[in-house]
């Protein structure tokens, strides 16, 4: 017997024969004999303690220090106060668990509290949980809510321009839960308004509408007269929001949206290989039970003192299993800790200066790239706030690869010739200045 492996070969067989096969490799019969591992795994000896620190220390200096990150794509660069890493390391946050017992976790209720009071503000919307595993998540559980308040209504349509990430999870919650996705057109890197009509008239069972905003391209869309059109079939619009840009752009309350949602990793998260981050949810108030996630309530006990307590507990897992909304647990509280901290901090004047620095350095990249020659703007007469799509003849595999060789990401290669840039208040003009000259010279 292997000694990284606890099972005997006599044990192994009478679980086989237990799941009604001769062979392990007969459990994967389904998966494409391209994917499987051809040879065995490379497992190392074993080591002591200080080997496998030296081991791991070896491999952490080969890792590049990054020095600026021009990439977005969803993700981004923001400011994290020292403060917020610092109360969410602590032991009371780091180690609690979901509250099943909620009355005896008045810091916990409180924070959640907090964080729901000011997503609510930043969204325009009477509610928020808190909160999901992620953007993508997030968005399809506000897809499935659509579903569930429409009834019958199983068709929700998506418009080209979210990220297309965001619309993979999408489509695999809705191919699993049986709703019907149909595609909103894309012209001139907007949503086709004209075919959403065409779409909505066409059918007589849409549940809801999938916007975002900005969209993938970092354009900001004119979403005038959408939720009108949206409401008049009887269907819910929802938009699909980069969480920091609502201190700077309208609402999705006031665009007229019954659900916001999106990653709320923007909104201090540190970029981290893709997570934990937070997807946030907010809706209309009547919307509330077809809510997942928690939601806090502030009031009263016995004695007038101020107290905080969960809300229509019926939904949860632990009362109602088997009616439950979607399941969110511990991991998701801290990262709520965390933005709360941080939007604390930064409130909305400094949520804003965040992002008017972010456009002014964006707009610095732009116009440096356009003196450079040789490249424009693949949608020049869309508004953007901080992102934006490059056309260029530089060879962008080139790119990428020299500045990445002086630690700075460049942005995200959408095609041969494309490149999708962003910046936040944490690029400098000098950052600007290296990224242009690097491509300077390879024009």
């Amino acid at each position: 017997m292997h000694r990284y492996f606890p099972h005997t070969a006599g044990e192994i067989e009478q679980m086989l024969a237990r799941c009604g096969v001769s062979k392990i490799a007969d459990l994967y019969s389904d998966v494409p004999p391209q994917l499987m591992l051809a040879e065995p795994y490379r497992l190392p000896a074993e080591m002591s303690e200080t080997e496998v620190r030296e081991f791991f220390d070896t491999l952490a200096d080969m890792n590049r220090p990054l020095k600026a990150c021009f990439a977005g794509g969803g993700f981004y660069d923001h400011y994290t106060p020292a403060v917020a890493s610092s109360i969410a390391s602590r032991s009371e946050f780091l180690t609690a668990y979901t509250p099943y017992q909620p009355e005896i976790s008045q810091g916990t209720l409180q924070y959640i509290f907090e964080y729901q009071t000011m997503m609510s503000r930043l969204t325009g919307l009477e509610i928020s949980n808190a909160s999901m595993y992620d953007g993508a998540t997030a968005t399809a559980e506000a897809m499935m809510m659509a579903v569930a308040a429409g009834r019958k209504k199983r068709r929700v349509l998506v418009s080209a321009t979210i990220n297309p990430a965001v619309r993979a999870v999408v489509d695999t919650y809705a191919r699993f839960h049986g709703v019907e996705i149909e595609t909103v057109k894309e012209t001139d890197g907007v949503t086709d308004l004209t075919d959403l009509a065409r779409l909505l008239d066409a059918h007589n069972d849409v549940a809801g509408v999938i916007m975002p905003q900005p969209n993938f391209y970092g354009i900001v869309e004119n979403l005038d007269g959408v939720a009108d059109m949206v409401h008049a079939k009887k269907a819910l619009l929802i938009m699909n929001c980069v969480a920091a840009d609502l201190a700077t752009l309208r609402t999705p309350g006031e665009w007229g949206a019954d659900i916001a949602c999106g990653d709320a990793q923007s909104l201090g998260i540190p970029l981290s290989y893709g997570g934990p981050y937070l997807g946030y949810l907010c809706a209309t108030k009547a919307l509330m039970r077809k809510m997942p996630g928690r939601i806090v309530g502030a009031t009263t006990d016995g004695e007038g003192r101020r107290c905080f307590v969960l809300t229509l507990q019926a939904r949860e897992q632990h009362i109602r299993r088997e009616k439950a909304t979607s399941n969110i647990c511990s991991n998701q509280g801290l990262m709520t800790l965390f933005v709360a901290v941080c939007m604390s901090l930064l409130g909305t004047a400094g949520l804003r200066e965040a992002a008017y620095r972010g456009h002014q350095t964006a707009c610095y990249l732009l116009d440096s790239l356009l003196k450079a020659g040789r490249c424009r703007l693949r949608f020049p007469d869309k508004p953007f706030l901080n992102e934006f799509l490059l056309e260029t003849e530089v060879d962008v595999d080139m790119l990428i690869s020299r500045c990445m060789e002086q630690g700075i990401l460049p942005g995200i290669k959408l095609g041969e010739n494309l490149l999708l840039m962003a910046a936040t208040e944490m690029q400098t003009r000098e950052d600007v200045d290296r990224l242009t000259a690097i491509y300077k010279s390879l024009c």
